[in-house]
């Protein structure tokens, strides 16, 4: 026995001595790979020379490995090697603007990669699978690499989740565009401009993050369909759709709030221009030019650039009414979807002219043929403003749904021919002097389930008209006694339906809102049903697992509200009994404990004690469980669960492991993590924006949160930023009203007309972020006490600063060490965080405008060389004077000073309640 365990010691030694080897020779593979690369390039890049690649110039290096190469715009020729993917720590690649050939090399299994720039090269062609695995993969911009052979979208895409920018612009793309953006949840710039594409606008667009949506300029037949998915599109700011074939209407667009660009020029599209567009709040440029629409010349506001030039079909070279006969006909053509047959066709002021399938006398419409045009929809009630139409025929088309009754109205009608269509429903009864036929219409007459019995209509003499699915069958009607039978057997079934169906729901509600017994207490409690929000969080099936071990003692006082119930068993079992090992931090009304699940999810569990549970704090937990039931936001704490015991209140949130921005910005020696880059902090503020852009403007219901700060924003590993702390959340008022309300928040970061009035409007939310924006920028406190009088109210002395600019280098955080380039990116935050603290509230942005500055400022990081494609387009990085006009032009003066407050609550601080002010445990990575 002793010789093998000899043996086995050697070997471990042997081992041991071969690790730093081991080492070089991985790094050596590095080498190797450098080596050859610049070998392939001419000519040798600059500064590429030395055994020691990493200190070439343009590569990095951690621990010996290659994680970043930047050789853009450098005049290089040649052949990138085929292995580029054995770099296997790269996680960017910038090779854009040079002249390298061949094909592209494999990317596959990177599973580092964050961005890849190769854009305007001259690659041949796209390798199979060459962008597999890419699971970090953030930006992809192959633009302008205009000798690419002919290639598809790689379906192996959808496993880059993290995508947020896809520029695959004049590629060479062919195809139709695959319906996979449900894969892509973080997806804000899809550019595919200047290709081949063909085919529909994918479904999957809906209820996306895209932003800036540029498909414009395909060559050959172009992009077709409908463009209705944009409705579904809520956070979209440029839209450039120009030469394609799309058809139909242009849809309402009221919810995309944050559209300023939209070129729809060179199209099919009919219908009319839609008064939600033509009020959307940030519309600067639109151009319609060179399609097929309809109605009266839409008015744009002051601001708007339009250009309306070329075919369209309005009814007046000028601003003004159309004529009632065409408003009437437009109305026909909207139940048919707006056919472009018919948007050619009926042009001009006047449908007694040349309009084709329209017949007048004496400039009355006395005659419409639409048969046989392969028309579908249905038939618009409209028809019967026609009041001197004698003949209507809709045979031989596609139409659907019912006959409408209005037309029974028209008192001149001789002739209703809707024959061979798919018309279903109720029959009307005309006189009997209209000649109506409605044959091969298989479901028409049968809308109460049975045959044609008694809904087909009489012509005046007893018998079915002419050509009704019923003609000459009256023979078989069934007597008044069958008929009544029938009658009474439905209504007791019926009745029998009714009976049980609200037995049910009785029980329903008793189980409930019925009173459980409260061991702890002796009193009974009412018990809430709250929405479930088991998909609001990203760990899958947490409120489950939470709800079935909660569900094991039925002697636990529980909240039910579906998976979003939890018993204090188990949060005292998953935070060790709220053991002080576990404690995160405190807030204003409790302590946040640290829990971990069976299967290793973490969680952040609130507990707020008896003593704080008083009307104040009880509220608050309300006011939580109210608004994060109704919203769900990637930049809002996702609420997993809550829970009653006797006198507290608990409430269960996703786990952010990085802590508060508090600890990062202003913390960060003592926590012993590294200060905040001026990247990390801008796309912070870009998360927090749109989070509150949710809350404000893109909610099923509009809520203001008023307590917005540093330590109620939360971070990720990632460094993502999400807005906490629902307890003093106000629903926001409609319009630009304001709302009276008892003072709430935080002192420094209050906006003056809610510190001297009590009432808010969002604009509060507004002023506060200007408040972190300057926070970010300058890493003070917003108020600070170790600093003289003239400086410690941080947003006094920084609109001071911003009043000449040459002294806001001097005022920024002395860490961040700006170059040029992020020097103008803090000039241009500045200049927000000025406008967003603006004494009064009219003057400040919206949330959406917010988010506007901020998108470029984030983009910038990323090594950019495209240029506008076409000269009167809106550039997307547009100055902030120019998008300040938006907002400048829409909001209204806000009636914010009718009340004011008691002196008591203005002259008591108001007592932050902050999801938690420090976590101890916070692990900076």
């Amino acid at each position: 026995m002793a010789a093998p365990t000899l043996q086995i010691l050697c070997n471990l030694l042997l081992l041991l001595l071969l690790l730093p080897f081991l080492t070089v020779t991985v790094t050596a593979d590095d080498a190797a790979f450098m080596s050859k690369l610049a070998e392939a390039l001419t000519p040798t890049p600059s500064g590429w020379s030395g055994s020691s690649f990493c200190d070439w110039k343009g590569v990095k290096c951690s621990a010996n490995r290659v994680t970043s190469i930047s050789l853009a715009s450098q005049k290089l020729t040649g052949t990138l090697p085929t292995d580029l993917n054995s770099l296997s720590q790269l996680t960017s690649l910038s090779l854009q603007n040079n002249a390298l050939s061949g094909a592209l090399p494999s990317l596959a299994n990177l599973s580092m990669l964050q961005t890849v720039f190769l854009d305007g090269n001259n690659f041949t062609s796209v390798p199979e699978g060459c962008f597999q695995g890419l699971t970090s993969l953030q930006t992809l911009s192959l633009t302008d690499s205009v000798n690419l052979s002919p290639w598809t979208i790689p379906s192996e895409l959808t496993q880059s989740s993290n995508l947020a920018k896809l520029d695959l612009g004049n590629t060479n793309l062919v195809g139709s565009i695959p319906d996979v953006f449900g894969s892509f949840v973080s997806l804000q710039e899809l550019r595919l401009s200047y290709n081949n594409l063909t085919g529909a606008l994918p479904k999957s667009f809906a209820g996306s993050s895209i932003t800036n949506l540029w498909l414009n300029n395909q060559k050959g037949s172009g992009l077709s369909g409908s463009i209705d998915v944009l409705s579904e599109m809520i956070h979209l700011s440029q839209v450039w759709l120009q030469k394609n074939q799309f058809t139909g209407p242009i849809p309402d667009l009221s919810n995309c709030t944050s559209l300023f660009d939209l070129q729809l020029r060179d199209n099919q599209l009919t219908g009319l221009v839609p008064p939600s567009l033509i009020s959307l709040p940030s519309l600067q440029n639109v151009s319609l030019d060179n399609n097929v629409l309809q109605g009266p010349v839409p008015s744009f506001g002051k601001g708007v650039q339009f250009t309306l030039d070329g075919i369209n079909s309005f009814c007046r070279k000028d601003v003004g009414p159309c004529d009632a006969r065409v408003t009437t006909l437009l109305d026909v053509a909207k139940g048919f979807g707006y056919p472009l047959k018919l948007a050619t066709s009926w042009t001009g002021n006047d449908p007694c002219g040349e309009w084709s399938f329209v017949v007048c006398a004496e400039g009355k419409i006395i005659t419409v043929n639409l048969a046989k045009q392969n028309l579908t929809g249905t038939i618009s009630p409209a028809f019967a403003n026609l009041t001197d139409l004698r003949n209507l025929y809709l045979n031989g088309n596609n139409l659907e749904g019912p006959i409408p009754g209005d037309l029974t109205n028209l008192a001149q009608l001789e002739v209703l021919d809707v024959s061979n269509n798919n018309l279903s429903g109720d029959v009307p009864k005309f006189p009997s002097k209209v000649r109506f036929n409605a044959t091969g219409n298989d479901l028409l007459g049968r809308s109460g389930g049975g045959g044609g019995g008694g809904t087909t209509p009489s012509n005046g003499s007893g018998d079915a008209p002419s050509g009704s699915p019923n003609a000459g069958s009256s023979g078989s009607s069934l007597s008044p006694a069958w008929i009544a039978g029938i009658i009474v057997i439905a209504v007791f079934f019926v009745a029998v339906v009714v009976f049980v169906f609200c037995k049910c729901h009785a029980k329903n509600r008793h189980g409930k809102f019925g009173r459980v017994n409260n061991r702890e207490n002796g009193k009974g409690e009412v018990k809430i049903d709250m929405m479930s929000v088991t998909n609001s969080n990203g760990y899958g099936g947490v409120p489950s697992e939470l709800q079935s071990q909660g569900s094991e003692r039925s002697d636990l006082h529980v909240f039910e509200g579906g998976n979003a119930t939890i018993s204090i068993q188990v949060l005292r079992q998953v935070t060790n009994s709220f053991s002080e090992n576990n404690i995160l931090g405190r807030g204003g009304f409790g302590v946040v404990y640290k829990g971990e699940l069976h299967d290793g999810t973490q969680i952040a569990v609130k507990r707020m004690e008896s003593v704080a549970t008083g009307s104040k704090g009880l509220n608050e937990f309300q006011a939580e469980i109210a608004v994060l039931t109704k919203v769900r936001h990637r930049h809002l704490v996702a609420l997993l669960g809550y829970c009653i015991n006797g006198n507290e209140r608990l409430l269960v949130y996703e786990y952010m492991p990085q802590g508060t921005l508090t600890q990062h910005l202003f913390d960060w020696r003592d926590n012993g993590c590294a200060p905040l880059t001026w990247k990390q902090r801008v796309a912070i503020a870009l998360d927090v924006a749109r989070g509150v852009e949710y809350l404000h403007s893109l909610a099923q219901q509009s809520f203001i949160h008023r307590d917005l700060k540093p330590s109620n924003i939360l971070l990720g590993d990632d460094m993502r930023a999400k807005v906490a702390d629902f307890g003093l959340v106000k629903n926001a008022p409609d319009g630009k009203y304001s709302v009276e309300t008892r003072l709430a928040g935080t002192f420094g970061y209050l906006a003056p007309e809610y510190a001297a009035t009590g009432r808010v409007t969002t604009k509060v939310d507004v002023y506060a972020f200007g408040v972190v924006l300057m926070e970010l920028i300058t890493g003070r406190r917003a108020l600070d006490d170790t600093v003289p009088d003239e400086k410690s109210h941080l947003v006094s002395w920084f609109r001071r600063v911003l009043i000449n600019k040459e002294n806001i280098p001097k005022a920024i955080d002395q860490t961040l060490d700006p170059d040029e380039e992020t020097m103008e990116s803090i000039y241009k935050v500045a200049e927000l965080a000025g406008h967003c603290t603006a004494r009064e509230p009219y003057q400040r942005p919206d949330m959406g405008h917010s988010v506007n500055v901020l998108v470029p400022l984030v983009e910038q990081w990323k090594p950019t060389s495209h240029e506008e494609e076409e000269g009167y387009g809106i550039d997307l990085h547009m100055s902030l004077p120019q998008a300040l006009q938006r907002w400048q032009a829409n909001e209204g003066t806000s009636t914010m000073f009718d009340m004011s407050i008691s002196q008591t609550q203005s002259s008591i601080p108001a007592k932050p309640s902050g999801f938690a002010d420090s976590f101890d445990s916070m692990d900076c990575r």
